[in-house]
């Protein structure tokens, strides 16, 4: 969590540089550029072969050798980075048709700024691709800070495009910059996934056994990531109709509102899915239920708290983050719009990614897939409609997002639950509900102060002022939180205590036995 938090916060400084450095229309370019490379990406290598990949390099060191995944695991880096470079050749070919189905709303030097920069972040995404792999592997021999770490690069080399690069090519130099995060994502990692005994090179053992497994996993997956990047890429698509400058709304917005799901979210469930394929792998599915709810309890601990904080000072968190001379008072008060109605789904969000880790973890990728393609369909039609038939501005795609990630959360919950034989519905439902409640009255005890001391003693129109007023409001709403899940009995306040205690040990250990006890009632 904390190389990850290093990784968000290096993420916002990127965007606080660009908004400072570009107007709202020119950074639009830049992230528009990212939309196709990042949809390659995700089907081909980060969502797919992830999930496909983890599960059965786990069960090779289980249940034959090292050397025996090591070979599987170079197989298919070697044919999936041969099909990656096959698919970046053709959209070459394409740059300008697909940018124009992507965005178009833009003008035509603004699609053609798209396509130019489009084609130096899919060389950076090839690179990125491979310290993608050994992040599949590390996370199997579970560790978790170095991958963690490998972001923290990624987002420094943006960065690092942006401050020395930005003056002699514009905004191609964060494009240039995402190459060389994408050589310090891999290199951070080499060290380590060389230490384990992995040799980065071309095998003669292509298809490998366990390739075959692999792609059979992946082949229902792909589909379901395809139809959540057509989702996000019909996102861009109707915010660009909008205005071009929605689309950095979106963008900024969608950013604030995943830290909290990146760190809690994702951390947890990435650390969750190497012990649930171990334990489905030995087959004991009660300590796999056990884990599964406790590691759900504490993302939602974390989650729900976070969901308040954000709609609450949604508009203080942009003025402070993206407050730069460009980015008006109007832009500030469609992007806070835009994160609170994001923030709505921000706890299903976070534990669908556990969810579907789940179901990976049991090898089933065909449930996940059939949900997501349901709720994408969804989705799609409830942005149509609020945009083009209601004429909502931008906040509109924000809240058909989070009706739709609340769904996608009970549909999965729902059918993981048939799976597994069923979970204990007091141990599924106490501890959220005692959550829920201690984080809505959160939520006033953060309102009111902001209220009041805007209003009567601060001038929030100073910098200094509105930090002080955010944070020290923050901090009363999350001593109120604190001290109602202490007088409700939650458990996951004692597990992250003693977190807290290990901290120095720089490790992270799911206990299965938490949850062997019965909650007590409320």
């Amino acid at each position: 969590m904390v190389m990850v938090l290093m990784s968000k916060v290096l993420g916002l400084v990127r965007d606080r540089l660009l908004v400072y450095l570009f107007s709202p229309d020119t950074v639009a370019i830049f992230f528009a550029a990212f939309r196709l490379p990042d949809l390659i990406f995700q089907i081909l290598i980060l969502g797919s072969l992830s999930v496909a990949f983890i599960p059965v390099f786990t069960e090779y060191l289980e249940t034959k050798n090292r050397q025996e995944a090591f070979s599987m695991a170079r197989s298919i880096m070697v044919l999936t980075l041969g099909f990656l470079i096959f698919v970046t050749i053709i959209v070459y070919f394409f740059i300008n048709q697909l940018t124009y189905l992507i965005v178009p709303g833009f003008t035509i030097d603004q699609r053609m700024q798209v396509a130019s920069l489009t084609k130096v972040i899919l060389v950076g995404q090839i690179i990125l691709a491979v310290g993608s792999f050994f992040i599949g592997m590390l996370q199997s021999f579970q560790r978790f800070i170095v991958p963690a770490f490998a972001a923290v690069c990624y987002n420094l080399g943006i960065i690092l495009g942006l401050l020395f690069l930005t003056k002699p090519l514009g905004i191609l130099g964060p494009a240039v910059g995402v190459i060389i995060g994408a050589c310090l994502h891999v290199l951070i990692q080499l060290p380590l996934v060389w230490s384990f005994g992995f040799r980065p090179k071309l095998t003669g053992k292509i298809f490998h056994p366990g390739v075959k497994e692999i792609t059979g996993l992946m082949s229902i997956r792909t589909i379901g990531l395809a139809a959540e990047q057509i989702n996000e890429t019909v996102g861009v698509l109707l915010a660009s109709l909008i205005s071009t400058a929605s689309v950095t709304y979106l963008t900024f917005a969608s950013h604030l509102q995943v830290v909290p799901i990146g760190l809690f979210g994702v951390t947890i469930a990435q650390a969750a899915l190497p012990v649930l394929s171990t334990e489905r792998a030995r087959g004991k599915l009660d300590e796999f239920k056990t884990t599964f709810l406790t590691t759900m309890h504490q993302i939602l601990f974390l989650a729900l708290p976070s969901t308040a904080v954000l709609i609450v000072i949604r508009v203080p968190v942009v003025r402070l983050i993206f407050g730069a001379s460009q980015f008006d008072w109007p832009s500030t008060v469609l992007t806070g719009m835009t994160l609170a109605y994001l923030s709505i789904g921000l706890a299903a969000q976070s534990v669908s990614l556990l969810l579907v880790r789940g179901f990976y973890a049991l090898k089933d990728t065909r449930t996940p897939v059939l949900v997501s393609l349901f709720v994408v369909g969804v989705n799609i039609l409830l942005s149509i409609t609020f945009v083009k038939f209601f004429n909502l501005p931008v906040w509109s795609l924000g809240l058909a997002f989070s009706i739709t990630s609340i769904l996608s959360s009970i549909l999965l919950f729902l059918n993981l639950d048939r799976r597994v034989g069923g979970f204990d519905r007091t141990a599924v439902f106490s501890p959220f509900f005692r959550m829920l409640l201690a984080t809505a009255i959160m939520g006033f005890a953060l309102y009111i102060p902001i209220k009041l001391l805007d209003e009567v003693i601060f001038d929030t129109t100073r910098t200094i002022n509105l930090l002080i007023l955010t944070g020290l409001s923050s901090v009363f709403a999350i001593c109120v939180y604190l001290s109602l899940v202490w007088f409700l009995k939650v458990r996951e306040l004692a597990t992250y205590l003693n977190l807290f205690k290990k901290f120095g040990k720089f490790q992270w250990q799911i206990k299965s036995e938490e949850l062997l006890q019965k909650p007590e009632s409320v």
